[in-house]
């Protein structure tokens, strides 16, 4: 809905209401000699006080409770002063969405080398994908194995080499090698690749099998009770749903006991190809399987609409206020769903701690004795649990001029539940970024850590990557393992993450989010300030892959 006075209004309201009540009781945030802006602790929770309210019910995508949370966003921007930059003079950008979702079990039946026919069963042998552009959809065709599906030239690596998979479905591993860099295995691992390369040689599918290593960290059993949940994608001009590799559409993902089944009488057994598959090098070749399959799958399609929240700080340099740096974090959760009588996932941490630091940096530009020579663009986006589609919209489709976005800090899931000493800032050593936040976390006094979890693949699963995607140099700032990180950020993880747990019971330390707050502040001013835009290092396989755009 659009940003209106009285949003405006209510948020000013709120905001004076609870401000003094916790300036009285939180301890301010320590500020470094190097930093003009000192955040508030009490700013902090007050914001994600009423962010992971159940009043606003998860704030998911599309919903009311989201629209509330878009208005009180817009609301802080009004009381800030910050320039409306969303659709016709208001602080939100429409959003045209697309939900979809399987409407049943769907089927996967198969002809195999000897002939003879056989039926997957559902929920033991595969998980049906439902589809945004069409509400049926029946497919037959013969399969093409093709290792991990990676082209990668810079790495002399074609999976599909000798493969001719025109008009065929092409069944491919999840994952990739753990022999590359983990920024580069989180792109190659990102099913989004795998389905463009399939549609660029002509498939008319995929079919998705896990590797051994794959199916030890994410069980294929865990998907049977969320095939059903409503996934979203945005819809261009034309109305028409955005999807990539539309022409190779994702159709079921298999288990290890589906996948065997498929490969019965295969040149290389199932066996062998996933000893292969689990080397550094996951050098794994395809070949034709002797299996022709049949694919139905109904699907249940719905337009929807949501919103981002776009505001503007105007830097004070004439030339370089036409270069923005946008500040990122997505407002949205995962609404009302479980098993449990608490079923409102109130997303505490994952994102109401991001947007609340989003705030505090912004008040940090504002009431700055000197303000930023590029412009800020603050982002709150929608549906980044939907697969980062409100930053992929944006990104697509900005509000203000595509060839000054100059970089993107994103904020999203600070663990606020220790004393973090350091930072792991993925991709910021690909590119000019990186001495930056170097220099800014060393004036707050945090250390910087490599990625503890290369497994998880973060750096391609945050609002951050969609900016990457249309070459802006980006960092995405995560809170380290140090002083009792690890044991803080795996317990969330296996407790709390996207549960309805993740609320403001948790013993949340507000200090910490007003350092978290700190140090992205100095590394946006620093990029703010600097005389030359941020840049991709040379050769770098990002810049190299996405820059020219």
């Amino acid at each position: 809905m659009p940003f209106s006075r009285r949003a405006a209004l209510a948020g000013v309201a709120l905001l004076l209401t609870v401000q003094p009540t916790f300036a009285a009781t939180a301890k301010p945030a320590a500020k470094p000699a190097a930093s003009a802006f000192t955040p508030s602790a009490g700013a902090i929770k007050a914001h994600m006080g009423f962010l992971a309210d159940d009043l606003l019910e998860g704030r998911e995508a599309g919903t009311r409770g989201y629209d509330i949370a878009a208005n009180y966003v817009a609301a802080q921007y009004a009381l800030m002063h910050v320039k409306p930059a969303g659709d016709n003079g208001t602080y939100l950008q429409q959003v045209p969405l697309t939900a979809y979702r399987s409407t049943n079990e769907g089927g996967v039946s198969y002809t195999g080398a000897d002939g003879k026919s056989g039926a997957l069963t559902f929920g033991e042998d595969y998980l049906p994908s439902a589809q945004a552009r069409q509400a049926e959809t029946k497919i037959t065709a013969p399969l093409v194995f093709v290792g991990y599906g990676i082209v990668a030239p810079e790495r002399g690596r074609d999976d599909y080499a000798g493969l001719d998979v025109k008009g065929k479905i092409v069944v491919v591993l999840n994952g990739a090698p753990t022999g590359l860099q983990t920024e580069i295995r989180a792109h190659y691992s990102n099913l989004n690749t795998k389905r463009v390369e399939a549609a660029k040689r002509g498939a008319v599918g995929v079919l998705t099998l896990p590797t051994t290593t794959s199916e030890k960290n994410r069980p294929f059993a865990r998907g049977i009770p969320n095939y059903q949940e409503w996934r979203m994608t945005w819809n261009d001009a034309q109305g028409a749903a955005n999807v990539r590799g539309a022409e190779a559409p994702g159709l079921a993902t298999l288990s290890l006991k589906g996948g065997a089944k498929l490969f019965a009488g295969a040149p290389t057994s199932l066996d062998a190809v996933l000893a292969a598959a689990d080397t550094p090098d996951g050098l794994v070749k395809g070949f034709d399987l002797p299996t022709n399959v049949t694919i139905q799958l109904t699907t249940e399609i719905e337009k929807r609409r949501s919103s981002n929240v776009v505001g503007l700080i105007e830097g004070s340099d004439p030339t370089l206020k036409a270069q923005t740096i946008i500040l990122s974090a997505h407002l949205d959760h995962l609404g009302i769903h479980g098993k449990d009588a608490d079923k409102i996932n109130n997303g505490a941490l994952d994102n109401a701690s991001g947007v609340a630091t989003l705030l505090e940096v912004a008040r940090g530009f504002k009431e700055a004795p000197t303000k930023p020579k590029r412009s800020i663009v603050l982002l709150a986006v929608t549906a980044e649990e939907k697969g980062l589609i409100g930053s992929d919209y944006f990104a697509n489709n900005p509000t203000v001029p595509k060839g000054g976005i100059a970089a993107d800090v994103n904020l999203d899931m600070p663990i606020l539940l220790y004393d973090f000493q350091d930072v792991i800032a993925f991709g910021a050593d690909r590119s000019t970024i990186g001495p930056a936040v170097a220099r800014a976390a060393g004036r707050v006094g945090i250390g910087l850590s490599a990625d503890p979890l290369p497994e998880e693949g973060l750096f391609t699963r945050s609002d951050h990557y969609r900016f990457v995607e249309q070459g802006v140099p980006s960092v995405f700032l995560m809170t380290g393992f140090k002083n009792g990180g690890e044991k803080g950020f795996k317990d969330f993880l296996a407790t709390h993450y996207h549960k309805p747990n993740d609320d403001l019971n948790q013993p949340i330390n507000y200090e910490a989010g007003a350092r978290f707050a700190l140090v992205n502040y100095e590394i946006a001013r620093e990029l703010a300030d600097a005389p030359a835009r941020p840049a991709w290092n040379q050769g770098d396989f990002f810049g190299t892959l996405f820059g020219k755009k």
